[in-house]
């Protein structure tokens, strides 16, 4: 007998479950008549009604690739609200549920929304996994500790809000902060020199018509920033970097030491406004920086 009294599992039965096809979900499907943003709408909040989050067996006998699919999909209808986490919060409450279930949703946002290489990466849609996984009564001290770190960083540099400050060191020696700078638009650009990704993103940047001539009239400074301790290898790169931006690193690599900026994934590009918002926040999109900056200036 299992503790309680109650009766665990027959060997037939978790045989049955293991060797059972594994098991997928149907999204709820929007009305036809509904219009295409309708029916995006609609799935907002109704993608996941006949889930069933009691079932635990479920997370058992599913066909993971499927579900992460599935779940990739959902999150790639929210993104054009993409600070919105409000449809994140309401399935992880009903997620919470139960251990293993909370467990499940936590897997799937790990991979879609926390993965540095994932594409729908996005820390606004990840801090209310993270909040509640930390509000659930499952977890000891040591089990959130790693959520309390992760949220933690999340929470850095948020769009809408000032972007943490930098003090960065030029190849002179001199250094400046990044609230100093004085432009509409400031592009951070964390990078390094042996990235090949970097040099894609650095090269996007520079072939840009649109970013080369506000660059060019005064109204965007990039700040490319490298975040590391080897001063040889940056310093032997700097050929390599425009000389119309701002190119420098963090002496003592205090952004890493104090978590102020996530450097998880490399490169990065953060947007500022004039005041120092963040606009786009760890993307490494250079049309979307521009359609940031073309919807901000409208």
């Amino acid at each position: 007998m299992a503790c309680g009294g109650q009766k665990g599992p027959s060997k037939v039965a978790q045989t049955q479950a293991s060797t059972a096809a594994p098991r997928v979900f149907q999204p709820e499907m929007p009305p036809s008549q509904l219009s295409e943003e309708g029916q995006r709408e609609y799935l907002r909040t109704h993608y996941w009604d006949t889930f069933d989050f009691t079932d635990t067996l479920f997370v058992q006998q599913a066909d993971t690739a499927q579900m992460v699919r599935t779940y990739a999909n959902w999150i790639s209808l929210l993104f054009n609200e993409p600070t919105n986490g409000a449809p994140i919060d309401s399935l992880m409450r009903r997620a919470s549920v139960s251990r293993p279930m909370l467990d499940w949703f936590k897997m799937l946002a790990d991979q879609i929304l926390h993965d540095p290489n994932s594409p729908l990466r996005n820390d606004e849609f990840y801090i209310p996994v993270l909040n509640a996984v930390l509000a659930a009564p499952y977890y000891d001290k040591y089990e959130r500790m790693g959520p309390e770190y992760d949220l933690k960083l999340a929470e850095q540099n948020r769009i809408g809000h000032k972007a943490n400050d930098i003090l960065y060191t030029l190849a002179s020696g001199a250094t400046e902060h990044l609230y100093h700078i004085k432009a509409d638009y400031t592009l951070l650009f964390i990078n390094n020199p042996g990235c090949p990704l970097c040099k894609q993103v650095r090269e996007q940047i520079g072939t840009s018509p649109m970013l080369t001539r506000l660059i060019k009239e005064g109204k965007l400074k990039v700040l490319a920033l490298y975040p590391d301790e080897d001063l040889t290898e940056w310093r032997n790169y700097q050929k390599n970097m425009p000389a119309t931006w701002i190119n420098a690193y963090d002496a003592g690599s205090l952004l890493r030491k104090n978590n102020t900026y996530n450097l998880s994934a490399i490169p990065s590009l953060y947007l500022l406004n004039s005041s120092k918002i963040v606009l786009v926040k760890d993307s490494i999109d250079v049309p979307y920086i521009e359609e940031a900056i073309a919807n901000n200036n409208k």
